[in-house]
């Protein structure tokens, strides 16, 4: 007689156990077939990488001993905006053809979304069972979709370098002697990430400083005097990370002075503070406060009410992000995330230019949001990922009319606006609530946090072993 097939032998439940047996493999082989696609549609909607082909201008620029701020790029006659120390890093662009440029400019991006996705985990963490490589795979496939990635490898833009640079350090253990070199490069490079440094420097003199009060207040009450374990000081990793990260930004600036006397000079006294040389401040890509506000009062100088919101915004932000950092997993899960993040939206909002490929920020973001998400097991919280996951990948900016020569965007209506501020109203979600749980969490006691768990974590200056409530 012939046996009857049973539901474990159907072709879906054998196709389901070759994926739960290799799903590194199958992640690769869909991180592979994203790539290769979006290679494809690149191609295909003839990108024109013209940043790319800017940055190779100032790198012949430099060569050149021309002027660099004088410089004028491509078609367009696109000036640059970077540091004179970016022209130096350029300049190899220089030596090669557009066509290999270009193609090369494509496959370092999409390594740098791998590296990103990665560090993205390592910064957020990842649920348990889930391999990491398969998880970075998976996420590196789908990221490369979203808006601000799509918009950076069009573009031929460094922000996924700039990316990687701030999360390499911030992930990096208690103690890395390279830990900071990272973000005082990328600042050198791009000036936004220079938040970053700030964030640092407080978090490291709030620690010290409550460490020294804490010592006095002992010495008063007469206790004894012992030495502390090593670290427990008034010096701490974050100030620590501070100092190197400025350190290696003042010799990015004075490796430029030295090279490029008359350029460093023009760009620290003059070109740093036109902040519309970038562009229309109304424009629709600009994606912060400063273009929000400008479309939302229909005038491409918002003066006095941009200034006042973005100090509100910088200043609860920073505090937000100071606060997550100084405050323990066992109040805060993740908290060296939200206060990495919540620092990467305050400066993306408080910048006067923040173009929309600016926010490949996002990758992070919405990993942070998913493992949330597992976590609480919450409708609230998975719709919330889904729809901030979903926004990011909406293009959702572009659609409403757009154009540099005639300024549309001075004259937009409502729903226009609406589309235009998609991530300046996500980012102001994402503060809210970080403020929120951060603020919770300082003035939660610390006995009410939860039975306590095991687990290794390695980022954001956290030991390499941590003990995790609830």
């Amino acid at each position: 007689m012939t046996a009857t097939p049973t539901i474990t032998d159907s072709p879906i439940h054998r196709a389901r156990a070759f994926v739960l047996r290799r799903p590194t493999l199958m992640a690769a082989v869909f991180c592979l077939l994203s790539f290769t696609g979006f290679w494809i549609a690149q191609r295909a909607a003839q990108v024109s990488m013209v940043d790319l082909l800017v940055y190779r201008a100032e790198g012949w620029t430099v060569r050149h001993a021309a002027d660099l701020y004088d410089m004028r790029a491509t078609q367009h006659h696109l000036p640059n905006t970077y540091p004179p120390f970016a022209a130096l890093v350029f300049t190899p662009l220089t030596l090669m053809g557009t066509g290999v440029l270009l193609t090369l400019g494509t496959a370092v991006n999409l390594v740098l979304m791998v590296a990103v996705a990665h560090l993205s985990l390592r910064l957020t963490g990842l649920p348990a069972r889930v391999p990491r490589p398969a998880a970075v795979l998976v996420l590196a496939g789908v990221g490369v979709w979203c808006e601000p990635v799509w918009t950076t490898l069009r573009y031929g833009q460094i922000n996924l370098l700039v990316a990687a640079l701030v999360l390499w350090d911030l992930t990096r253990r208690t103690g890395h002697r390279w830990a900071g070199v990272g973000t005082g490069v990328a600042t050198g490079i791009k000036l936004t990430p220079g938040l970053f440094v700030v964030f640092l420097g407080l978090a490291g003199v709030i620690l010290g400083l409550g460490r020294l009060r804490a010592a006095r207040a002992s010495r008063s009450r007469g206790g004894p005097q012992k030495a502390g374990p090593p670290g427990r000081g008034v010096g701490n990793d974050h100030l620590r990370r501070a100092t190197v990260a400025t350190t290696a930004f003042v010799l990015t600036v004075a490796f430029s002075a030295l090279a490029l006397p008359h350029d460093s000079r023009r760009f620290w006294t003059e070109i740093v503070f036109a902040t519309d040389r970038p562009g229309d401040v109304e424009g629709a890509g600009n994606q912060n406060l400063k273009g929000a506000l400008a479309r939302l009062l229909h005038t491409p100088d918002p003066g006095m009410w941009w200034l006042v919101a973005a100090a509100l915004v910088g200043c609860v932000g920073l505090a937000t992000a100071v606060a997550a950092q100084l405050t323990d997993d066992s109040r805060l899960p993740h908290a060296r995330a939200w206060a990495a993040l919540t620092c990467a939206v305050t400066a993306l909002m408080v910048s006067p230019i923040s173009w929309s490929h600016h926010w490949v920020w996002a990758v992070p973001m919405v990993s942070l949001l998913a493992v949330e998400a597992v976590r609480r097991r919450t409708a609230g919280w998975t719709a919330w990922t889904v729809v901030t996951g979903l926004l990011f990948c909406s293009f959702m900016v572009w659609y409403a009319p757009h154009s540099r020569p005639a300024r549309v965007e001075l004259h937009q209506n409502a729903g226009q606006m609406l589309l235009t501020a998609v991530y300046p109203l996500i980012a102001i979600a994402f503060l809210s609530v970080a403020g929120y749980l951060t603020l919770r969490a300082v003035r939660r006691p610390r006995e009410e946090a939860g039975p306590v768990r095991q687990v290794v974590t390695t980022g954001a200056g956290t030991p390499e072993r941590s003990y995790v409530r609830g």
